[in-house]
């Protein structure tokens, strides 16, 4: 087993050695056109395996839901499935089943999305269910009141686990009232006042073809599939262009060091996120971020994780990340201790972090963050369900394949200079605004120390807390 091992090793790493040999990953060839609803429309053919994947991003994310109705866009995603005109839910569960094929969706702070990966030979029905589950959901009443009591279920559980809820907890703080700040899956409060009325309101004003995109990649003939897609969707009736963008609306940024504690009585770790504004997606340096904060947070060798974890045991893992949307983002820090070393953890990474700007990057590090990035690239982009997916995120953040067909070479670019220029302009430094999720009996004294401290009860809903 060990020399199997052994062999598959040199193998994988004869793969990686060799790939700047063969010259850089581009993205294989793909078409695309719009229908006369709107609708872009994406196709890729890949014909090694008699499979297609299929992604649909529409414009109908948590940032389109009214402040009181937080958590809309999300039961909207999920109730798409709970049967449509010809399909109860029971029949679509059944067929798409039966095929070994699989339906998924979904809603993200900025969109929702439709993914699906089937059979090559069952193309006809899966589409034809995939169209009826856009266009034609029945939103079943009593569907929808037993997946709204399982959010609110769900809501309550990830109260006992502060990992899954201090993102939350971190948007509220950086963005606060900016739609930005919406939380996905709402609150208790707002979700139990959601009715089946008002996910059929949401779907009828949200779910056009209207700067919506759908990307197939699979094993078929363009020319066979272009026919087939517009004649199913050209059904889709276009709607009224929303006049205001909320999301590129301005925000306050803070300037000053803000504390958000949130007590759990039963906490026996602190978990905690630093953190300030980030980039948005279509930052012209996001290339050379993502280097840097691989290096920075970004890996398990990182300059974070071994200061925190292998140096100091302070932490079983730290790390950080840019998250980044269409109009702006976040930059963070998290990680969790024990309560008795809340301070000792914090310090320590806000240490790392002034190293980073002090010191630098220097040509050994930023070589080994360099192949790093370049080893993970391909890889993220090999099945048709990669491939579909990135055909529509290039659609929604606007972004064309030469991103693709140049990273590789822009990685290679970067020197130590604009290394350490990225770090000064994008890492920030100053003001940074802090979540504590932990007993705040024992350690609100800690968080007194970095700024001003609002605290809160991770059992109350999330709201601004400033």
């Amino acid at each position: 087993m060990q020399t199997i091992k052994l062999y598959f090793s040199i193998f994988i790493l004869f793969i990686i050695s060799t790939a700047s040999v063969f010259g850089q990953y581009t993205l294989p060839e793909y078409s695309s056109f719009t229908l006369d609803n709107g609708l872009k429309v994406y196709l890729m053919e890949r014909h090694a395996v008699p499979v297609i994947s299929v992604s649909v991003i529409i414009p109908a994310g948590a940032i389109d839901d009214e402040p009181a109705k937080a958590g809309l866009a999300d039961l909207t995603a999920t109730a798409l499935k709970h049967g449509t005109k010809n399909y109860t839910k029971s029949k679509l569960d059944e067929t798409v089943d039966f095929l070994g094929s699989y339906i998924n969706t979904g809603a993200s702070k900025e969109y929702s999305y439709v993914e699906s990966k089937f059979a090559a030979k069952d193309q006809d029905e899966i589409l034809n269910i995939l169209k009826e589950v856009l266009i034609d959901p029945v939103f079943d009443a009593e569907e929808f009141e037993k997946e709204k009591n399982r959010l609110l279920v769900n809501l309550d559980q990830q109260k006992e686990s502060p990992r899954s809820v201090i993102g939350a907890y971190f948007n509220k703080l950086i963005y606060s009232d900016h739609v930005y700040g919406n939380i996905t899956n709402g609150t208790k409060n707002t979700v139990s006042s959601l009715t089946v009325n008002d996910v059929k309101e949401f779907h009828k004003n949200n779910y056009l073809p209207n700067n919506a995109a759908i990307s197939i990649v699979g094993d078929f003939p363009s020319k066979e599939m272009k026919k087939k897609i517009s004649k199913l969707f050209k059904e889709w009736k276009k709607g009224s262009t929303k006049t205001t963008n909320k999301a590129s609306e301005q925000f306050e940024i803070p300037n000053n060091s803000r504390i958000l504690l949130v007590n759990k009585d039963d906490a026996k770790e602190t978990t905690f996120i630093i953190g300030q504004k980030g980039i948005s997606r279509n930052n012209p340096d996001y290339i050379a971020i993502d280097v840097i904060n691989t290096l920075f947070g970004g890996r398990f060798t990182s300059m974070l994780n071994d200061e925190l974890r292998v140096n100091s045991g302070l932490t079983y893992g730290a790390g950080s990340r840019f998250s980044t949307l269409k109009n702006s983002g976040t930059f963070y820090i998290s990680t969790f201790t024990a309560k008795e070393t809340t301070e000792a953890a914090i310090d320590k990474a806000i240490e790392v972090l002034n190293t980073l700007h002090e010191k630098g990057i220097d040509e050994k590090n930023l070589t080994s963050g360099k192949n790093y990035v370049k080893g993970q690239f391909p890889p993220d982009y090999e099945t048709t369900s990669q491939l579909a997916s990135l055909l529509t995120q290039m659609f929604w953040y606007n972004f064309d394949e030469s991103f693709i067909n140049n990273f590789e070479k822009n990685v290679d670019n970067l020197d130590v200079k604009k290394a350490n220029e990225i770090i000064a302009k994008y890492f920030p430094k100053d003001n940074l605004q802090f979540v504590l999720v932990g007993k705040a009996d024992e350690i609100k004294s800690i968080a007194e120390k970095y700024g001003i401290v609002k605290q809160v009860e991770i059992k109350e809903d999330i709201q601004s807390p400033f």
